[in-house]
């Protein structure tokens, strides 16, 4: 039975072609995904390693140690003297770092966000860095001198000598580059930039005079790490710890692998989609098989094969087909995992340098995954072969589903479906949190209960087509019944392309809801015409706002400052700003008081923060600062808070005192002839052109986020790809097996008149028939489950409202049809050409 499973696949084998691609391509997404994680983990593990090998203990800050709710406090001079002074330490360095906007000598930003950060140079007893050895010119020595990495002076152009632009909180400054060095610092790695400042520079710019966010140090010859961290703990303030450079790695290690995971879950949810499409089309194409060689299959049992033979014969056939699919798939997902990593890096993303991890776990996982998709599929046919009775070896006639059959069928998919939808009403009445399970549940059983359903809907909503198709004669007659002569091999096929588009339809009916919503948000929110902030949202210099208020063009200016407080016992955000101004800035609906008289000890509250205080007008709000300073508010306004802006706002004049840092996170501006192109160009002017910074109104914010929503959606339309390629294998492989089954009939077509022409149009027509089909119950999921997770998402988001995007629908509407005329191709050009009378001889 071996020997002949294994004859019967070279036998089949054009027709299985399909099968192994479609399963080949769902490995390959695995594959990929494995060795594209493992790859990209194991170069930032490599470069987190050599990050640390001059770190043997690191003394941080201890957030919180201070009993006030601002931020850790820094580490002073003192304390990095009297750490190098212990026994066991034979080096120590202050450091001091964070961001830094360099820009290009196009004037561009060089990196992106968070990648680009500013250092301190600690010069030891020779000048030198050890953690920056320089490779040209030598390191900063004063204020208006820096050193850039070595790679970014290679993608500038930038030498030894250059001036170069860069802003650290806002203010452009103009430096001298004097070095260039290298590093082993993974963020550079990866394509960010590094700058250093001399220490007395990095201080004032990113700390304090004489302070430092980390003190590392290098054990002597014969002390270890945890000996040397155990006597640093020892003299240690409460203020500071002490850890190991092998914990520092090891947690940096960690939390690589963390995102890496994240990353890895996502993307083999998309290839389970794929393998879950393939499926259906390896579970019909056995099903097809078994239905051909029933006359072969019944004289094996004539001649003394038991069912479990048969049953096993067919799933040997699988397995065959397996492996030959997930070692293809292996080596094709070698070759994703290389060009996807290429990709990214040519649209800018941070990624390390690295050879590609091929591990023993994703070889195993793609060959195991290949074999076990394709046996699971095939189980289903391989006990249908064993059913056939040994007398059906005397007839091609075998045995049809039976009413009861379909009956019974028709039963389940309407429960799962009933329960299913349940699930989902259920869930668009909870908290998005707690709707998750029920909803991802709920969605999965009415997908399987309209695939369930799929061949008794097949009938109404095809010959709903009928109208059309008799323009096309006899072809759009005949395409018509054979769509609906196998339901179930209809209801299988148009069931892959179905699943593609719900997923789709969803996403994008989600998506253009909720950039409605936000962007509606954003209008109402704000009257100011310009919000300037820095280009990775970190704090700006107060510089920004002195600057721009005294343009005579502003009529009302005023920061957003963010500062942690601490109030009842738990820590709340206080946000400053100009209480004179910012009526002019905001829209917001006040429930109680207003923005008048926002000055002093007044306060005004967003009303989800008051009801959890228990707060209301003239209410008394005792607060500790960030400085540990005790003072009183009183609510002198309570509004409603949205996404955009919440919490207890006050004014800057009684904020400000209390802050470690005066900076602002936004500057909302409002000027006197309103936003226009040249009066956004004379703020970008007075700022300096910085390309740190942006400036930005209503319609670029509203951009921003368009951008943003279509990049995600283009992200997911890709990842979904493969899902809809599978399916369209899947229409090809049907029709092609359908011509086989149906040679006799189309030669006796032929025979009495139906040229081939006719015959193409035919097998065209009921491929775009199908793929409509499948089309059609896709797009009424997917808008169903975006109705559905846009009800969960409005508790949360307020403006948000449900938009149909008509016109990308109809373009999915459009693109089944043409999946269904490319899928057609082959199939009818192999239809047509059919002899017609070797196939009326055939049996």
């Amino acid at each position: 039975m071996f020997r002949t499973a294994v004859r019967n696949v070279l036998a089949h084998k054009a027709r299985l072609l399909m099968t192994t691609l479609a399963v080949l391509l769902g490995v390959a997404f695995v594959s990929g995904t494995l060795v594209f994680t493992d790859t990209i983990s194991s170069a930032y593990h490599k470069g987190s390693e050599k990050g640390f090998e001059h770190v043997d203990v690191a003394v941080q800050p201890t957030s919180g140690a201070s009993g006030t709710p601002g931020e850790a406090p820094a580490l002073s001079q003192e304390l990095l003297d009297e750490t190098a002074a212990l026994p066991g330490v034979d080096s120590a360095i202050g450091a001091v770092s964070g961001f830094t906007a360099l820009a290009g000598r196009d004037g561009e930003l060089v990196g992106d966000g968070w990648s680009t950060r500013g250092a301190n140079h600690y010069a030891g007893a020779d000048g030198a860095d050890p953690r920056y050895p320089m490779a040209e010119g030598r390191a900063p020595q004063r204020a208006g001198e820096i050193a850039i990495d070595a790679r970014t002076a290679e993608r500038t152009g930038y030498e030894v000598g250059d001036t170069a632009r860069l802003s650290v909180d806002g203010p452009v400054r103009e430096e001298t580059i004097t070095g260039v060095f290298t590093t082993d610092d993974g963020n550079v790695a990866a394509g960010g930039t590094l700058v250093l400042f001399d220490t007395a520079t990095a201080q004032d710019l990113f700390a304090a005079p004489g302070e430092f966010t980390e003190i590392t140090l290098s054990a002597a010859s014969g002390t270890s790490q945890d000996e040397l961290e155990r006597a640093v703990s020892a003299m240690l303030p409460d203020t500071a710890e002490a850890v190991t450079g092998q914990h520092l790695a090891d947690e940096q290690a960690r939390a690589i692998e963390e995102g890496m995971s994240g990353m890895q879950t996502g993307l083999l949810v998309f290839a389970g989609i794929a393998l879950f499409v393939g499926v259906f089309i390896i579970a019909n194409t056995f099903t097809m098989l078994v239905a051909q060689r029933t006359k072969e299959l019944a004289l094996l049992r004539a001649v003394g094969a038991s069912r479990r033979q048969v049953t096993r014969s067919v799933l040997v056939e699988a397995t065959v087909v397996g492996l030959v699919a997930g070692a293809g798939g292996m080596l094709a997902g070698i070759g994703i995992a290389a060009g996807l990593r290429g990709l990214l890096n040519a649209s800018g993303a941070l990624l390390p340098d690295g050879p590609l991890e091929v591990t023993t776990g994703a070889v195993v996982a793609s060959l195991a995954v290949g074999v076990g998709v394709t046996v699971l599929a095939a189980w289903l046919p391989a006990r249908r072969a064993a059913k056939i009775p040994p007398v059906a070896a005397m007839s091609s006639v075998h045995a049809t589903a039976s009413t009861r059959g379909l009956v019974v069928r028709n039963v389940i998919g309407s429960v799962l479906v009933a329960a299913g939808a349940a699930l989902v009403f259920l869930g668009t009445g909870m908290e998005a949190e707690t709707a998750k399970f029920p909803m991802g549940l709920g969605g999965m059983l009415m997908i399987v209960g309209v695939f369930v359903l799929t061949p008794l809907l097949s009938r109404p909503l095809i010959a709903a087509a009928a109208p059309l198709l008799r323009l096309f004669g006899v072809s759009g007659k005949l395409a018509r019944q054979n769509a609906v002569r196998n339901p179930r091999r209809t209801a299988a096929t148009a069931s892959a392309l179905m699943i593609g588009l719900t997923l789709i339809t969803g996403m994008t009916v989600v998506a253009g809801s909720a950039q409605k919503g936000i962007e509606k948000l954003a209008a109402d929110a704000l009257k100011a015409d310009y919000t300037i902030s820095m280009a990775n949202y970190t704090p700006l210099s107060p510089e920004v706002q002195h600057t721009l208020a005294e343009d005579e063009r502003v009529t009302a200016i005023s920061p957003l400052r963010n500062s942690p407080a601490e109030i009842g016992g738990g820590t709340e955000y206080l946000t400053g700003v100009n209480g004179a101004d910012i009526g002019e800035l905001t829209d917001l609906d006040f429930t109680a008081g207003s923005f008048a008289g926002l000055s002093g000890d007044a306060a005004v509250v967003d009303r989800d923060t008051a009801e959890q205080h228990g707060w209301r007008l003239g209410s008394t709000i005792p607060v500790t600062y960030e400085d540990g300073a005790r003072g009183e508010l009183t609510v002198s306004g309570v509004y409603e808070g949205n996404e955009m802006i919440r919490g207890i706002m006050l004014d800057t004049a009684t904020l400000d005192p209390h802050l470690q840092r005066v900076d602002a996170m936004q500057v909302l501006v409002k000027t006197e002839d309103g936003p226009s192109e040249a009066v956004q160009s004379a703020l970008e002017r007075e700022l300096g052109d910085n390309p740190a910074l942006l400036v930005q109104s209503k319609q670029d914010v509203t951009e921003d986020i368009a951008s943003m929503f279509t990049l995600m959606l283009n992200i997911l339309y890709g990842l979904l790809a493969m899902a809809v390629i599978v399916a369209v294998l899947g229409v090809v492989n049907t029709l092609a097996m359908s011509v086989f089954e149906r040679s006799q009939e189309i030669g006796m077509l032929r025979a009495i008149g139906l040229d081939r022409r006719a015959v193409k149009r035919m097998v065209r027509l009921e491929s775009v028939v199908i793929a409509l089909f499948g089309g059609v119950m896709g797009l009424g999921l997917g808008v169903f489950f975006g109705w559905a997770a846009g009800e969960m998402i409005s508790g949360s988001l307020p403006t948000y409202e449900l938009v149909l995007p008509w016109g990308r629908m109809g373009v999915f509407l459009a693109l089944a049809a043409v999946v269904g005329v490319l899928a057609a191709l082959w199939p009818a050009r192999r239809a047509a050409r059919l002899n017609m009378l070797a196939a009326i001889k055939a049996a």
